[in-house]
């Protein structure tokens, strides 16, 4: 219903809203009985209108019209019927697995609630905004929203929600949905235009269809205006019918166009969009495209400023340079986000809207209009960087070797330039500069330094280029005795030597000074001692590590430089600055990280040498110490990528709005601009709340340019004398200059200035020299209580603090609320300032200051325009397309003004593939939304063959259809009318990539289309679901694993194997919570599910749950390992089947038997697969399955390619099942989109019958034989299936030559073919036998398609796509050439031969081009015979139908639309 979808659509805009609206709407469904359903609509948008602002009302629109939601509202209904619901209930509770109808039973299931598992609950659940916590009750309440019984659950829920005593989850369900099926939109239809040299055209008649087109009465054709006429002149019926169907087809006949006609054609209709007026130009853009094989002849002549200029030329030229694009391409821009269209459909377009509507009405909201939108979206917001480096040109670092300097390395060369010179991979260039630096975090008494100081010393003996340096961390006591600490022992002895000799020297006999040390064991002060006394014998050890020791100068540096940098736990190190994680610092791994990070940086470092970032003068540490992602100190709270911001775009008055200025002033040093704004929140009645602003301030006097803001959060109720020193801040910000401020506050803060108050001193006797004493006072004496009061509230509402609690807020970024011992010092407000300012701020102060506006509320908008840009969700790059303003070929369209307006860019060529899409995108865009258009026309000169070579249709409406009647209409059909009469046409649907549809009701032959009424349903029958599978401990593709997906109830709906290919799998689902398991039998056997992401499970719960809740693609990806008494097995070996594995695939259709095969021995059955389209190939399909079953005793199963099928074969294949005995089985597989898409339909199955032979079948079929459907088999095909195939993976037959009079067109004897095959023969691809145990065992699936990959994307390739890739392939994949006689075909081989052949193919004859029809009476004398045999039985079959549909008629429904 239109109320849940619209529900869906607020709860994505934040949870709060959507409960609100929940409560606004709770008994609306009343209305839906009285009401006509289009005043119901204009009610929920009337209710909605109330959470959301006119865009995202027109946005909501929009998604009704898409139905976009459906899917999510779908999901928890099919969530609900795995509950399973119990009977007869409109709605109900499950508390932990347990339900009910009732709320009177609500208490009692919650009594032993917690004594069962909590369910699981998913990301986009509707949880009740309560107290949150999390050890409580979870119940879910399964309910149709807007009903009484929904009311009275939802009363009790939320009240015990607000108490904390549950957690309350929503989703929805109808307890009796209607069986009707709802019209989809956000596709395209394609009617292309069929070649046809061979007549492949069915001459059975369809029946009942009358061909006059009552529809289309109201049209306009060539001016005349049908509908009105045969209104106004009824008596002339007659004569109109004529009329129109005469003017149609005048207009419509395809006369073929000279190549000289057809150079310009781009140019042509570009002239023609552009010279209408503006806001028809959308119009006759989609009207050009889209219907372009029958407009082409009436074309206009370019105008002449069109070809003379030059513009045009250098333009195409900028914009290729510029974005990569050129003539012929199209490309759309929204707000200069790159929409790719074949990635994108109108879903996720939706998706991008509404993302971008939140940032476009913030900064409208801010009062940010025209060019500078785009400016400040364009602005690159620096994203989080996951490796923050620390400064390391700091004293406390012991340099244990300089590359530069040191003489160990004076041979090597000094040029920087030498990292440009080639070397062998894996080679570490010798180069005297410090590229890379290591510096390590030692405690010298931790057992792991032992080990470090060893790998240090490996480094530095074998001369690798690594700078390495040591911070000890040692004890930092005043007094102390090195004969006891071994730390501070080894920190003196340290220095002595040092001293004595030099810090290298010192380093060195630190080395043998650990050698001494035992493995598992620590440093010793003993150690220390004798090793003191053996190598010096002459010193005294007293003096150097005694108490009044004269060696123990800058012993605290190391302690305090690692404590300042807020790194974690010792041992630690820094790769130029980059700290390694902990699992990084095992001595054993370390070795080759450090080697894999020199080798990267290296690269790193080529580039900028390259780019003339890096020059001879450079020091490289310096350099390195430049980048953006160098830090004063590490501190994950401030640099982690979860981030909380305020919303300051909200209208005044809204609560959360903190936009009043009323309790804003700053503590600022000077007067100008600045970019970053902090508020400081805190008790400054407390230590902890003082140190923090204290901190704050100082850090101010060090940074001017930043503002702070002070927020004061009492830890009780305020009271006169509890308050003195907020009152204080207070009076002297808002009476003082500047300066004085910030000096008066810092005193306060000091500790010593509470002290003093708190003994008794006056305000007044700590004001400062330079202070207006009198304006002070008496602001002090009279601020009110209240104001404190207002700031609580902000504090507890919006900041969501506690009492007392502290927090920062950096330009609406919320850091806090901090833990009662947690510093925030200033090193923490320096490292702030500057993220905040690597963000967006310094960029966003930049554009703010070209407005010219004072600086207090150009700091103000600085800040909040930097909250927000921040705040909005990290896409790819904005581009900046732009064009001169006086190009001829730009379409421009302004925005509407005053209002948030979108910046659309389309660069197209109006007669492409894009054009057709593009150009209905583009109109039904600035219906929804208002958009600043610009429309490039792309046009591509000298065009040889015709540009465009079929209709098409975009359905797509921006907003829900009623008709005069009140009534929904239908919804959105593509029509197709004016068609020309000659051409046959073929239909495609073109859908987003998850969805799988077929056709389910048409009486016609959808792949060969005449002109006359044709009428077709398809049905969006499965989401898909996809996903990669790797091997954890081979990093491979397991080759064979198999999933299953199923609901509780039901484990095992769909499966399918996992191909080499990427580890790529793909499974049918539907809306609604699915579980992945792994097949039982051999995939269960040996491997395991480690890890799983994208799906909606915890990364490490056994259960892989997956929800499907959108129309966008979901795509998954699995780890797995083999267990571990598995390791050795192999998925695809020979050994003995499991039992299980002979499971039939849940059956698709009734074909299947369904018996337990696991038990018996694998019966002996032929499988036969085959393909085809088109109501000939059918009928030809039937006689091919007569004529195998006549000549075998063996049972046949078949399989047919479902995805071509049409509705009239799939719903008479039972009933030739039934007479003759066989099984079969529909296999569907999508098209992987990485795979190169083929967009010819006849090239599109010709793909299918070579690339999934792996994937298709379950993996307990071991042979399958591929009979064309044009053949007719004489023999039996057993003899084929248990030919030995030598090894090879399948057998083929070679083309015959004995017909001589062809050799003309044998194209295999000479050129390419000639030379690739040597002495091979070329093979027809019309019958072959696959053993699929082989096939997958060497992976030829994998490998067809990765020469398919490499071939298909030159066109002129694989002309006969699945014959070619196996000759091509015939050497990687070998190939069984099969007895001649197994196939005989007219065309090839001599008329002698015909009398043993065992199968006979029709094949096109190239001379003759005998329409098949024809041909197969005359060469086959029996297929007349199978052919009428036929036709009877399916005449019987439709009598029984229509029998047995009379005698229980039910009420028409109408079926889902593809």
């Amino acid at each position: 219903s239109h109320l849940a979808l619209s529900l869906e659509f607020i709860a994505e805009d934040r949870n709060e809203k959507f409960w609100q609206f929940v409560d606004t709407v709770k008994e609306l469904t009343v209305y839906k009985h009285g009401e006509s359903v289009r005043s119901y609509y204009n009610l929920v948008i009337k209710k909605a209108g109330q959470f959301l602002t006119d865009l995202q009302l027109n946005l909501l629109k929009f998604a009704l019209s898409l139905r976009s939601y459906s899917p999510a509202v779908h999901a928890a209904q099919q969530i609900a019927s795995d509950e399973p619901p119990p009977e007869a209930c409109p709605a109900f509770v499950s508390i932990h697995g347990q339900h009910s109808c009732s709320t009177k039973d609500i208490k009692k299931l919650l009594k032993a609630a917690a004594g069962r598992s909590k369910p699981y609950l998913y990301k986009n659940d509707h949880t009740y905004p309560g107290a949150n916590k999390t050890d409580v009750p979870v119940v879910i309440l399964y309910a149709e929203i807007g009903t009484k019984k929904f009311t009275s659950f939802h009363k009790v829920l939320s009240e015990k929600a607000e108490q904390g005593t549950v957690t309350y989850v929503l989703r929805h369900f109808v307890a009796n949905p209607k069986p009707q099926k709802m019209l989809l939109s956000g596709y395209g239809v394609e009617l292309a235009i069929k070649s046809t040299e061979y007549k492949a055209v069915d001459d059975t008649k369809v029946k009942g269809h009358a061909t006059h087109a009552e529809e289309d009465d109201n049209d306009e054709v060539q001016g005349f205006f049908f509908g009105t006429l045969k209104k106004s002149h009824p008596e002339l019926q007659e004569q109109l019918v004529e009329l129109h169907k005469h003017l149609l087809e005048s207009t419509n006949d395809m006369a073929p166009l000279k190549v000289w006609e057809m150079q310009d054609l781009s140019f042509q209709a570009a002239a023609r969009i552009m010279s209408v007026p503006k806001f028809d130009s959308l119009k006759v853009m989609r009207d050009l495209s889209q219907n372009f094989p029958s407009k082409a002849s009436g074309r206009v002549a370019v105008q002449r400023f069109w070809r003379s200029t030059n513009t045009w030329n250098l333009f195409s030229q900028h914009l290729s340079e510029s974005i990569g694009v050129h003539p012929g391409d199209g490309e759309l821009f929204i707000n200069g986000l790159h929409i790719d269209l074949d990635v994108h459909n109108p879903f996720s377009i939706l998706d991008i809207l509404r993302g971008e509507a939140r940032v476009l009405e913030g900064l409208h909201n801010l009062g940010i209009k025209g060019e500078l939108q785009g400016k400040l979206l364009r602005l690159p917001v620096n994203t989080v960087d996951d490796s923050y480096a620390l400064d390391i040109r700091h004293p406390a670092i012991l340099w244990m070797n300089d590359i530069e300097n040191d003489p160990m390395y004076h041979s090597w060369p000094t040029a920087v330039q030498e990292l440009l010179r080639a070397t062998f991979p894996g080679v570490i260039r010798q180069i005297r500069r410090n590229f890379f630096n290591l510096v390590l975090f030692l405690d010298p008494l931790q057992e792991e330094s032992v080990e470090l100081v060893k790998l240090a010393e490996l480094f530095y003996r074998h001369k690798i280029p690594l700078r390495i340096g040591f911070v000890f961390v040692v004890n930092t006591k005043d007094e102390i005795d090195g004969f006891s600490d071994a730390g501070v022992g080894f920190y003196r002895l340290l220095n002595y030597i040092a001293d004595e000799y030099d810090l290298s020297q010192a380093l060195m006999s630190m080395i043998s000074l650990y050698s001494r040390v035992n493995a598992g064991e620590t440093l010793s002060a003993d150690t220390v001692t004798a090793f003191l006394k053996k190598k010096f014998p002459k010193a005294s050890p007293e003096r150097i590590l005694g108490v009044e020791s004269e060696y123990d100068d800058r012993r605290k540096d190391g302690a305090v430089f690692y404590k300042k940098s807020g790194l974690g736990a010792l041992p630690l190190a820094l790769f130029n600055g980059v700290p390694l994680s902990p699992d990084e610092m095992d001595p054993e791994e370390l070795e080759t990280i450090l080697l894999q990070r020199i080798m990267d940086t290296t690269t790193a470092f080529q580039r900028a040498v390259f780019m003339g970032q890096l020059t001879e003068g450079s020091d490289v540490v310096d350099y390195l110490m430049e980048q953006a992602n160098v830090v004063p100190r590490m501190n994950p709270l401030i640099l982690s990528d979860n981030r909380k911001y305020l919303d300051f775009t909200a209208k005044p008055g809204d609560l959360r709005s903190s936009s009043d200025n009323s309790f804003w002033s700053f503590i600022l040093d000077d007067d100008g601009m600045t970019a970053v704004t902090m508020w400081i929140a805190g008790d400054f009645e407390t230590v902890s709340g003082r140190k923090l602003l204290l901190n704050a301030l100082k850090h101010v006097k060090a940074s001017p340019g930043v503002r702070v803001g002070v927020i004061d959060n009492p830890s009780e109720k305020p009271w006169e004398d509890k308050t003195v020193l907020y009152r204080a801040i207070w009076a002297s910000l808002i009476t003082q200059k500047n300066k004085a401020a910030a000096e008066f506050v810092l005193k306060l803060m000091k500790e010593e200035s509470s002290q003093l108050l708190q003994q008794g001193t006056k305000m007044k006797d700590l004001l400062m020299q330079g202070m207006d004493v009198d304006a002070f006072e008496k602001k002090f004496n009279t601020l009110e209580v209240d104001f404190i009061r207002s700031q609580q509230l902000f504090c507890q509402d919006v900041l969501k603090l506690g009492p007392g609690q502290r927090a920062v807020i950096s330009n609406g970024r919320i850091l806090g609320p901090f833990e009662e011992q947690e510093d925030f010092t200033v090193e923490d407000f320096h490292l702030l300032e500057k993220i905040t300012l690597r963000g967006s701020a310094e960029k966003v102060k930049a554009s703010v200051k070209q407005m010219g506006m004072k600086p207090k509320h150009a700091s103000e908008l600085v800040m909040k325009v930097d909250a927000l840009l921040t705040a909005a969700p990290k896409g790819e790059a904005r581009r900046d397309v732009h064009f001169h303003k006086d190009n001829h070929s730009v379409l421009r369209l302004s925005p509407r003004e005053n209002e948030v307006f979108y910046d659309v860019v389309a660069i197209v060529d109006p007669l492409t593939r894009e054009a057709q899409k593009i150009s209905p995108l583009l109109i039904v865009l600035s219906q929804v939304v208002n958009v600043r258009l610009q429309v490039f026309m792309n046009c591509r000169a000298k065009l040889s063959e015709m540009p465009l070579k079929s209709f098409y249709r975009f359905v797509l409406e921006s907003d829900v259809i009623f008709l005069a009647n009140e009534t929904v209409s239908p919804g959105p059909v593509a029509r197709f009318s004016e068609l020309p009469e000659s051409p046959l046409l073929t239909l495609n649907m073109i859908t987003p990539e998850s969805w799988m549809v077929q056709a389910v009701r048409s009486p016609h032959d959808l792949d060969n289309i005449h002109l006359g009424v044709v009428t077709a349903e398809f049905e969006l029958e499965h989401l898909l679901l996809e996903g990669h599978c790797f091997d954890l401990s081979t990093g491979q593709p397991p080759r064979g694993l198999q999933f299953t997906l199923g609901m509780s109830q039901d484990p095992l709906m769909y499966d399918t194997i996992v191909m080499a290919n990427l580890g790529y799998f793909q499974l049918k689902a539907n809306p609604g919570a699915w579980t992945l398991r792994l097949r039982k039998g051999r995939s269960e056997e040996i491997y395991q599910i480690l890890t799983h992401d994208g799906t909606d499970s915890p990364a490490d719960a056994g259960d892989v749950v997956v929800v499907l809740n959108s129309f966008h693609s979901k795509i998954i990806k699995v780890r797995v390992q083999k267990k571990a008494d598995k390791i050795s097995e192999d998925l695809l070996s020979e050994t003995s089947e499991s039992k299980g594995i002979w499971d039939s695939i849940a059956s698709i259709t009734g074909g299947g038997s369904k018996k337990d095969d696991g038990e018996k021995k694998k019966e002996d059955v032929l499988n036969i697969f085959s393909v085809a389209s088109g109501h000939l190939y059918e009928r030809f399909l039937r006689i091919m399955m007569l004529s195998v079953l006549r000549h075998t005793k063996t049972p046949v199963k078949f399989w047919f390619l479902k995805n071509y099928l049409s509705p009239s074969f799939k719903e008479t294949i039972s009933h030739m099942a039934e007479s003759y005995g066989f099984q079969f089985e529909l296999v569907q597989y999508k098209w992987p989109r990485w795979l190169h898409q083929q967009t010819e339909k006849q090239r599109i199955i010709w793909g299918y019958k070579i690339l999934f032979l792996d994937v298709l079948f379950p993996l307990a079929v071991d042979k399958i034989i591929f009979v064309d459907a044009d053949q007719i088999v004489r023999a039996d095909l057993k003899e084929l299936r248990d030919l030995n195939l030598e090894g090879a993976p399948y057998g083929y037959t070679p083309f015959c030559d004995s017909r001589r009079d062809m050799d003309g067109y044998r194209f295999w004897r000479t050129g390419y073919w000639a030379s690739h095959l040597g002495n091979r023969k070329y093979h027809i691809s019309a019958l072959y036998v696959v053993d699929l145990k082989k096939f997958r065992k060497i992976a030829a699936g994998d490998r067809l398609r990765g020469q398919y990959q490499a071939l298909s994307q030159d066109p002129n390739s694989l002309s006969n796509l699945d014959q070619d890739l196996p000759n091509n392939m015939i050497h990687q994949v070998a190939i069984k050439s099969l007895p001649q006689d197994w196939l005989w075909c007219e065309t090839w081989c001599d008329d002698a031969s015909k009398a043993t052949a065992k199968t006979i193919d029709l094949c096109n004859n190239p001379k003759t081009k005998e329409p098949k029809l024809m041909a197969a009476a005359r060469i086959v004398p029996e297929w007349v015979e199978y052919d009428n045999e036929i036709k009877q039985l399916l005449s019987r079959a439709e009598r029984e139908d229509a029998a047995a549909a009379q005698d229980h008629a039910p009420s028409p429904s109408r079926h889902q639309k593809g």
